[in-house]
């Protein structure tokens, strides 16, 4: 049987019954606090969780974590702590009530936060006049919303009616929901942290994103306090870990519980349990804000126009921070509109671009907007440049896209180190792979090593660099070509960041261009020694290679300038080598005589320098400095008074 993890959240207007209809189903009081014994009212979030069967369209089991949140419009913040992470709403509705203020507002934060699905129960039908019109008249409410369609069920606690009906409808609607994605990054943002003893400090959350293991190693962000998992429960059972779309208990051994009147180094609500391969918590977001249209026309604090520099309140999974809003072109967003704005924190808040945002006045009065998150790491100083409004413009179209992310972070960026490509997304990192792959493939990206580039910037830097390297063959024929350390001098001012000059020399060496030592040029490049030294060098040439394992030493070689500078012309072209002081060889000469050092150490196993230089024929002062440059180069080491290969690969 197919097996499926969803979380369900409750919504809807103070004593419309949704934690009596909670406990209906699953037989979980979700109201633990006294107060709410006390009040009637749920204050809190609480949690039930209920399995549910069904062999249509085919067998399946569904194990929902369910979230109930309070109606009252004084606990807003605490029910969009709640619904944050959701794949499902169980939208409540009191049939002798109707559609009241906070059901108004749950359904807009619902859709603010792009809840897809929903089932509306309509409770206490005991007590409608006529249930035909009651339900009639909430079909309207729902019109023009993306839960228009969804299924309306009438239940009564007082008649027992439509709890099974309703866990049917749960089922039909589930079964063709996709299960909560898993792209391998796992958040746990902290909603509960309480204290056991002999356990220590235990947190719960809704899982999204990935996996979290026992025993695994945990950031807690946004500070980046460090902890390792001692154990995890999905619904009171242990478990060896835990999937996206569960209810997950964490137990943290090694970090307090927060005082709720501090800032101390505990764990508290609000807070993100993560893995460590993400960027840090920023405190400047780029956004794109909508306020619901349904608004217009209506004179409550939530349809206020959202101004430009206001001070909000910013709801993000079980967190919200103070910020203030900017718009980009905007002096105010009135209902039915959006703009993109800059939220500035006044500390840092850890989010994913793609995230989902609630907009909520200072006085937590009214919810003035929602949002989604389009840079994650956003600057204040560009947010108002052509470069930033570029990127947002187009981002704002294709969010969910990560074909475009990539392409606007890479048209934006020039250049970016492939590990941190949009690790803070909702993108995984196979699917960041395609889309790279898809660019590269049209032209649009250039993939080096760790580093992928927009092809456009990465050409002109290549163009850039390849100027520079012509201009030296052309200045200075003679010479190898261009030193490297000349090369990152002219284009350093355009690399993002000093790595990528690696990548750059890299790119060009796969076509067109050679590295040779500390010097880069092109491949056809022949450097000439000037006429007045070309008989000088023909000379040196000759006498080195009528004496190719027994050379003149380098003083009688070179006795005056001009054999000199023929001589460091040879070098730096790589047909001769200098090894130590004094010899000087061919290139061609080291390599017969690395071949032959080589196929003696395959036959005998191990050698003396004595042995090799009678291989060789060559003298002491010769072979010494040969096998030193070996041994360097990895094709033999030394072993006391013996050599031998590294490995049996070194024989080519």
């Amino acid at each position: 049987m197919d097996e499926k993890h969803f979380i369900v959240a409750t919504a809807g207007h103070v004593d419309h019954g949704k934690s009596s209809l909670v406990k209906a189903l699953t037989g979980i009081d979700p109201d633990r606090l006294p107060e709410e014994k006390a009040r009637g009212i749920t204050i809190d979030l609480g949690f039930a969780h209920l399995k549910l069967s069904t062999l249509n369209p085919q067998p399946s089991t569904f194990h929902l974590g369910i979230v109930d949140v309070p109606g009252h419009e004084d606990f807003v913040k605490n029910m969009v702590s709640g619904v944050g992470s959701i794949d499902l709403a169980l939208l409540v509705v009191a049939a002798d009530d109707g559609w009241m203020p906070q059901t108004e507002e749950h359904l807009q934060i619902l859709v603010y936060l792009g809840v897809a699905r929903a089932v509306v129960a309509l409770t206490k039908i005991d007590l409608a006049q006529d249930e035909a019109v009651a339900v009639a008249q909430l079909r309207e409410k729902l019109s023009g919303t993306p839960f228009a369609g969804a299924p309306i069920v009438p239940t009564s606690i007082v008649k027992n009616r439509g709890f099974e009906e309703l866990k049917g409808v749960l089922c039909q609607v589930l079964a063709s929901a996709p299960p909560p994605r898993d792209i391998g990054k796992p958040r746990l943002p902290v909603d509960r942290v309480f204290t056991l003893r002999g356990i220590g400090t235990v947190v719960t959350g809704t899982l999204t994103g990935g996996a979290l293991h026992r025993g695994q190693a945990v950031v807690i962000r946004p500070a980046g306090k460090a902890a390792r998992i001692r154990s995890l429960q999905n619904h009171n059972r242990d478990v060896p870990s835990s999937a996206p779309g569960t209810r997950t208990a964490v137990n943290l051994p090694d970090i307090a519980k927060a005082s709720e009147s501090s800032s101390d180094a505990g764990v508290r609500r609000g807070e993100v349990i993560t893995v460590g391969e993400f960027g840090p918590a920023a405190d400047t977001l780029d956004v794109l804000l909508e306020k619901s249209g349904r608004l217009t026309g209506s004179k409550s604090g939530a349809a206020r126009p959202l101004k430009d520099g206001a001070l909000v309140r910013i709801h993000h999974g079980s967190s919200n921070h103070t910020a203030r809003a900017y718009l980009l072109d905007q002096k105010q967003i009135d209902p039915g509109g959006r703009a993109i704005a800059q939220l500035r924190f006044e500390a840092p808040v850890f989010v994913f671009i793609g995230d989902h945002l609630i907009v909520r006045d200072w006085q937590e009065q009214a919810t003035l907007a929602g949002g989604v998150v389009l840079d994650a790491n956003a600057s204040a100083k560009s947010f108002r440049s052509e470069a930033q409004r570029k990127f947002l413009e187009r981002r704002a179209q294709w969010i969910r896209d990560p074909v475009v992310c990539v392409e606007t972070q890479l048209e934006r960026d020039g250049v970016v180190r492939r590990v941190e490509l949009l690790a803070n997304s909702q993108f995984s990192a196979s699917e960041i792979a395609a889309a790279l792959d898809q660019l590269a493939g049209k032209g649009s990206a250039v993939l080096v090593g760790d580093w992928a580039a927009n092809a456009a910037g990465w050409q002109e830097l290549r163009r850039s660099a390849a100027e520079a390297i012509d201009s030296e063959h052309k200045t200075n024929p003679g010479h190898a070509g261009l030193p490297l350390s000349q090369l990152r001098s002219t284009v350093e001012t355009r690399l993002r960041w000093p790595a990528v000059f690696d990548a750059l020399v890299t790119d060009l060496c796969r076509s067109g261009f050679v590295q040779n030592g500390m010097v880069l040029k092109r491949a056809t490049h022949r450097p000439a020694l000037p006429p007045h030294l070309q008989n000088v060098g023909a000379r040196l040439r000759a006498v080195l290679a009528a004496r190719p394992f027994d050379p003149p030493s380098r003083k009688e070689l070179a006795p005056d300038t001009a054999t000199q500078q023929a001589l460091r012309f040879l070098r730096e072209t790589g047909e001769v080598l200098e090894l130590g002081d004094e010899v000087v060889l061919l290139a061609d000469s080291f390599s017969r005589m690395k071949q032959i050092v080589g196929q003696t150490l395959a036959e005998k196993g191990r050698a003396t320098a004595s042995e090799l230089r009678q291989a060789l024929g060559t003298p002491r002062r010769v072979v010494i400095p040969v096998l030193e440059r070996l041994d360097h180069d990895g094709f033999t080491r030394r072993q006391g008074d013996f050599r031998m290969l590294r490995t049996s690969a070194a024989v080519k």
